[in-house]
């Protein structure tokens, strides 16, 4: 779903550059934006909770149980459809645009996002249950399992690395009021985003999209206290319930031997980016030590477009 419903003449239109999302939403587009939000999260609820209906499910068994078929109605039966979907999402939310009063709406939902992520991953096994663990099993065969199982565990990890370090970049972009550019990945200034647009032509050879209302005082807010802390909070305990989750999983594929978790994730070549999870966004909240009039001076105050530039088009 597009946040932006710019059409010309001879249909949808794309500027020279990626699309920037500067101007605010209209209350249509609002309400049309939220009831997609709410029912793609709800929808991933609900594949979530079905992802495991029986704790004997094996890509092995052929007979049908109860369990096994909610698992397989699901369309988040891995961690890597799970953190696909996420991705949909977090492009979708970081369109609005950080612009008065739409601002409040981009926070929300991504906080939303951020609590349902760091909830959600410790539910999904990094190995795989056997059918029956007394079953004799050669040794070559053993070990055979256990490089794959290996490789196969390290990917994962290595996508939901990659997905953490978005969602790094993009709490960041979204503290510091800034527009998000969807090429390069991370935030840009309003006066940037305004300049991109107002550079933007269409064919025709007039600017692309509505008219900037200069009648209107545009403004960008910071997050509220309370946004802050709840992020705050939320990266913390998710931090933690990361690392709990790997060392379960690290016993299960191990049996309790062999590399402890530091180990393991140096072994993998991942321990470093583990070390790192969130820290753009922990190093902006956290060189304030609960201070919150530093943080509110750093956050800065509400910021009128008019003075970024707007220009009529």
């Amino acid at each position: 779903m597009d946040v932006d419903e710019t059409t010309t003449a001879g249909g949808p239109q794309r500027a020279s550059g990626p699309p920037l999302r500067v101007r605010p939403l209209t209350s249509r587009q609002e309400r049309r934006l939220v009831t997609y939000l709410d029912e793609r999260f709800l929808q991933c609820t609900r594949n979530f909770k079905k992802r495991s209906g029986s704790s004997t499910y094996h890509p092995s068994l052929t007979h049908t149980l109860p369990g096994n078929r909610a698992e397989l109605s699901s369309t988040l039966r891995t961690l890597p459809d799970y953190l696909e979907e996420m991705r949909q999402l977090l492009a979708l939310i970081l369109q609005i645009p950080p612009v008065d009063p739409s601002t409040s709406l981009r926070i929300f939902y991504l906080l939303r996002l951020t609590g349902d992520v760091l909830s959600s991953i410790p539910g999904y096994r990094l190995t795989k249950p056997v059918s029956d663990p007394l079953e004799p099993v050669e040794p070559t065969e053993r070990l055979e399992k256990s490089a794959q199982d290996s490789q196969r565990i390290r990917n994962t990890l290595r996508d939901l690395l990659d997905f953490l370090d978005d969602l790094d970049q993009a709490w960041l972009a979204v503290l510091e009021g800034q527009v998000w550019d969807p090429e390069t990945a991370e935030g840009v200034s309003l006066q940037v985003g305004l300049q991109r647009i107002t550079e933007s032509s269409s064919p025709n050879g007039k600017p692309d999209g509505p008219p900037v209302n200069m009648d209107v005082d545009y403004k960008t807010s910071p997050p509220s206290q309370t946004d802050v802390t709840r992020l705050r909070s939320l990266l913390m305990t998710g931090e933690s319930g990361l690392e709990e989750w790997l060392l379960n999983e690290k016993v299960a594929q191990q049996g309790g031997q062999g590399d402890d978790l530091t180990a393991m994730l140096d072994r993998m070549g991942l321990l470093d980016e583990f070390d790192d999870i969130f820290a753009r966004t922990l190093d902006f909240l956290g060189g304030f030590g609960g201070d919150n009039a530093q943080l509110n001076e750093r956050l800065g105050p509400e910021v009128p477009m008019g003075a970024c530039g707007a220009v009529p088009l």
